[in-house]
């Protein structure tokens, strides 16, 4: 039997259905993928601990990076010289780049992190999309849930888009739970990521802190 070709109104919208499907695809291959964030906790908070959380977050950093000593300045330079080329590909903009890896060294910092701790949690919550939002609200590089804008901040969530109010409120909450939890990163890891308890979410961000920790002769690139 021979097969007949469809008449040419139904092949037109073959045709059109199949653009439109390919179209779909292409934008969903695309799309950024969501972010991987879970629910932080909002838990009680002693007013001592809300002052000084507070006071944390609100302390003004310096315009440019300054160093104790020229060594402390080297070491600053070898990790950018490091990182960055890794870098490249997730963030290809270079002053963009160069101002990410800044205050991601800053605000680690301060916080007493290892900037590859906060990079392999920064993979992990976001891909390092800087607005990445989660199904449960959280947003940001760091995927900072809103309610801590309200309890130590000034209110204003948006504000969780911009580069270090995000890393200063996503490195002040994770020294938090350090302290909540008495050092104890795996235990902190899990409430960062409002999984306490459960292995997948500080497995995923310790083996990704694992992939930033570059030694000092570790190839560029």
């Amino acid at each position: 039997m021979r097969a007949h070709p469809p008449a040419p109104g139904r092949r037109g919208a073959l045709g059109t259905s199949l653009r439109c499907a390919a179209v779909w695809l292409g934008v969903s291959l695309l799309a950024p993928r969501p972010a991987r964030a879970g629910r932080q906790v909002e838990e009680p908070l002693a007013d001592a601990v809300r002052t000084a959380l507070s006071a944390a977050i609100h302390r003004a950093a310096p315009p440019r990076l300054t160093f104790d000593s020229p060594q402390a300045h080297s070491a600053h330079q070898r990790w950018r010289a490091r990182v960055g080329p890794r870098l490249q590909r997730r963030m290809p903009e270079a002053a963009l780049r160069e101002a990410f890896l800044d205050t991601l060294w800053y605000e680690s910092a301060r916080a007493g992190l290892e900037p590859a701790l906060v990079l392999g949690l920064i993979e992990v919550e976001s891909g390092f999309r800087k607005y990445a939002i989660s199904s449960a609200g959280a947003r940001g590089l760091m995927q900072v849930m809103p309610f801590w804008v309200r309890l130590i901040g000034d209110g204003d969530a948006a504000r969780l888009f911009h580069l270090q109010t995000n890393l200063r409120f996503g490195c002040v909450i994770l020294r938090h739970y350090l302290d909540t939890e008495r050092g104890n990163l795996f235990l902190a890891l899990g409430r960062y990521n409002g999984s306490r308890g459960q292995a997948a979410y500080p497995n995923a961000v310790l083996a990704a802190r694992k992939r930033w920790d570059l030694p000092a002769d570790a190839p560029a690139g």
